[in-house]
């Protein structure tokens, strides 16, 4: 088939969830015949070569600028307000990518419009319009990585800022009503979780979408780490720029480390990731034995000092794919319920799960004090890893949509 692939992101290099996703889709779609033609948002990070590594398998790649400001988002979230409409898709509705959209279309024939995220689906559907007509030959598919709005409505209910809860919380129905809406105009939804079709899903009868393919991970490139004996760092990894995951980081920091650090004041706190806030390293308050890096290329030598990774987010939807990498690398892993939703764990089988700060830091304790159960859990989960997340097995449930 002749698929037009719409990406919010630059699919590579695969440093963060949404890029995985896209990238082995991309790379199953194309390995089993396809004609895909890639159109994406890019931002001032991406570089050219990562752009030329997907054109050796994409049949073509096109971008589009995406150029974000404080301002311009005041801008979107008034217009938003006013429009009851949700400000993720305001804000991401382009003019320069409808236009080479329409472009596209008028120019080329495509089978399929592929919309990766609830972000690009007004483009599918407007893909589907500049066909005058026609357009009921063109078919949509739309790649839920989320339900969208579950992200804000639980960010809301753990925001003490009443200003906060409201524009959340405001957010949260919009994209309530709207993802609804959307999800019924394509032809095929697929869905990354069971938890995030049937959240979105009126009730069990009538769910959306008639299939859930997990994200997964190329296990035979990610080797298992040689980690150090008495390794004593505590290690996130993750965008920051994200607010579960900035917001999850500092309830760690200031909930969970000081019990920590005052059983084992040699323990060492590693925050990896982009756009770290300020609060982390706050001068007036600050936390102890911590690490803040930014963004790191190459993560491997932080890995082999790991002692426990943590994933302690209480929002969220989706799955979370740090949990993936961390079993691929053969890494104990301590995560809230929240944190390992959509992801096949069992508590103290393949991870440990800590709700609570209290509970939190004593499975963080326990496997730092037990190399044997630490191997154990970590071993498990680099199984779980090979047998239930590698693309190259469970991707061929494409074919139940591209047949």
């Amino acid at each position: 088939m002749r698929i037009l692939f719409l990406s919010q992101l630059v699919p590579f290099p695969i440093d963060a969830g949404p890029k995985v996703r896209s990238y082995h889709v991309l790379q199953y779609l194309c390995s089993v015949g396809h004609e895909v033609t890639l159109v994406a948002f890019e931002r001032e990070s991406d570089k050219v070569e990562d752009i030329a590594h997907l054109r050796k398998f994409c049949t073509a790649v096109y971008t589009v600028p995406m150029v974000r400001s404080r301002m311009k988002d005041a801008w979107y979230l008034g217009q938003s307000v006013l429009k009851g409409e949700p400000f993720l898709i305001v804000r991401d509705g382009v003019d320069g990518m409808f236009q080479l959209i329409q472009s596209l279309m008028r120019e080329q024939h495509f089978d399929t419009v592929h919309a990766d995220q609830l972000w690009m689906a007004q483009y599918a559907l407007a893909a589907r319009s500049y066909l005058n007509g026609n357009g009921s030959q063109l078919k949509l598919v739309l790649d839920q990585h989320n339900a969208v709005y579950l992200i804000p409505e639980r960010l809301a209910s753990d925001s003490s800022n009443p200003v906060k809860r409201l524009i959340l919380g405001h957010e949260a129905q919009a994209l309530h009503r709207y993802e609804l809406d959307t999800c019924a105009r394509f032809d095929d939804v697929v869905w990354v979780t069971d938890e995030d079709r049937q959240a979105l899903s009126i009730d069990a009868t009538q769910l959306i979408g008639d299939l859930t393919i997990p994200i997964c991970v190329d296990t035979e490139e990610k080797a298992v780490v040689s980690r150090f004996p008495g390794a004593k760092r505590v290690m996130f990894l993750g965008g920051l720029h994200w607010p579960p995951n900035a917001e999850g980081v500092l309830w760690f920091a200031r909930e969970v480390w000081p019990q920590i650090v005052a059983e084992m004041p040699e323990a060492i706190l590693t925050v990896i990731g982009k756009a770290p806030p300020g609060s982390l390293q706050s001068v007036e308050n600050p936390i102890p034995n911590l690490d803040v890096t930014g963004y790191v290329d190459d993560v491997t030598s932080y890995l082999a000092e790991t002692a426990v990774f943590i994933v302690p987010l209480h929002a969220g939807g989706g799955m979370r794919v740090k949990i993936i990498d961390a079993w691929s690398w053969g890494l104990p892993i301590v995560s809230t319920s929240i944190g390992a939703e959509g992801v096949q764990y069992r508590d103290g089988e393949n991870l440990l799960i800590g709700d609570s700060a209290h509970d939190f830091a004593t499975a963080v304790l326990k496997l730092m004090q037990d190399r044997n159960l630490a191997d154990s859990i970590a071993g498990k989960g680099r199984l779980t890893a090979e047998t239930t997340y590698e693309w190259r097995n469970v991707y061929r449930a494409w074919d139940k949509v591209y047949d």
